[in-house]
């Protein structure tokens, strides 16, 4: 099985900054998230094998806290989207241009400088196919970010016409899905 999780929270997330590639630590919340959020796998008898995580520390933190037995393995493609220089923007006054690409994720194309959401899909799914046959029989652990998440669900859902860009999905977040032999399962939301 393939879990699926964004990091707990940041001072920056707190503050509605733009939270790309800077790399800050969680904050007392969101260690307080992943810790509630562990014990909701320990509940349901939930133990990971093997996490593959974001270099960034707040993916790691998450990650240690939810398996801190488990093999854990940095992996840059599960790293947040490359906001270039919109990076730290106020989310409360976004740059106009910012705003139109967040008003419409699936028709307008990012800005000039940042990453562009096809790339975030096509760098996460490679990882998704590497592991995948790995997932049919052990519970692998994916600590991520939210955009890097949403280029997953994109991957697991072909048919989703981008219907995962404009999804909220907060802190400490969890998606699942099946691995088989000739593909994943849709995905689902995490709920005990």
């Amino acid at each position: 099985m393939l879990y699926i999780v964004r990091h707990g929270q940041t001072a920056r997330n707190k503050a509605n900054v733009l939270l790309g590639r800077t790399d800050v630590p969680l904050n007392a919340t969101g260690k307080k998230q992943a810790q509630e959020l562990s014990d909701l796998f320990h509940n349901a008898g939930i133990v990971f094998d093997i996490v593959y995580s974001s270099p960034l520390i707040r993916a790691r933190e998450t990650a240690q806290i939810l398996a801190p037995y488990a093999e854990m393995i940095a992996d840059a493609r599960l790293i947040e989207m490359d906001y270039g220089p919109y990076e730290g923007a106020d989310l409360r006054n976004p740059p106009a241009e910012l705003m139109h690409f967040f008003y419409d994720f699936v028709h307008v194309p990012a800005p000039d400088g940042m990453e562009q959401l096809s790339s975030v899909t096509a760098r996460v799914g490679t990882l998704l196919e590497e592991i995948r046959h790995e997932a049919e029989t052990r519970n692998i652990l994916l600590a991520t970010h939210a955009i890097a998440m949403k280029g997953a669900l994109e991957y697991l859902t072909p048919d989703s016409n981008g219907r995962y860009w404009s999804m909220y999905i907060g802190n400490c977040d969890v998606w699942q899905c099946e691995a088989h032999s000739d593909g994943y399962s849709l995905p689902m939301r995490f709920h005990l």
